[in-house]
């Protein structure tokens, strides 16, 4: 019997679908003993990694719309592991910046996706991850290309 889904199976994107919802599943229970999603730990860890970076920059990396990122670096916030402070130059911006406690958080948890990272592509040689990395950025770019055509059509 052939499978209910083999046509959807010849696009990339289900496939692509398919595997990060594998992904996410894995990593939201590696991450929930830390007290972190898949979305908080993105957040923390771009902040970890870029002390006094501003909201609506940090908005732009990780393409989450400015009032949902509110509600996470709120959630954040609550659990002590960022903090916010006005930024000198702009005071309508804020700086992010991660406390102590939220530092040892992120490496405990980076440690952990690591090993969450390791099992998602167990099989896989180096020349076949290089491969899937270099592929999904080509997707990426390919999808900012696409959304820079509709925009310019639009106008």
């Amino acid at each position: 019997m052939d499978a209910p889904d083999r046509t959807l199976r010849g696009f990339v994107g289900y496939d692509m679908k398919r595997a990060f919802a594998a992904i996410q599943s894995d990593v939201n229970a590696t991450l929930a003993p830390f007290g972190l999603r898949m979305v908080t730990f993105s957040v923390l860890v771009i902040i970890r990694d870029n002390p006094g970076l501003k909201q609506t920059q940090l908005a732009e990396i990780l393409m989450i719309e400015r009032p949902n990122l509110v509600v996470i670096l709120d959630e954040l916030e609550k659990a002590g592991f960022v903090t916010r402070r006005r930024a000198p130059d702009d005071r309508r911006a804020y700086e992010l910046t991660v406390t102590i406690k939220g530092r040892r958080q992120c490496d405990r948890a980076v440690e952990a996706v690591a090993q969450h990272d390791a099992r998602m592509v167990e099989g896989m040689d180096e020349a076949a991850l290089d491969a899937l990395h270099a592929g999904l950025r080509r997707i990426e770019a390919n999808g900012r290309s696409s959304d820079d055509r509709r925009k310019v059509s639009r106008s």
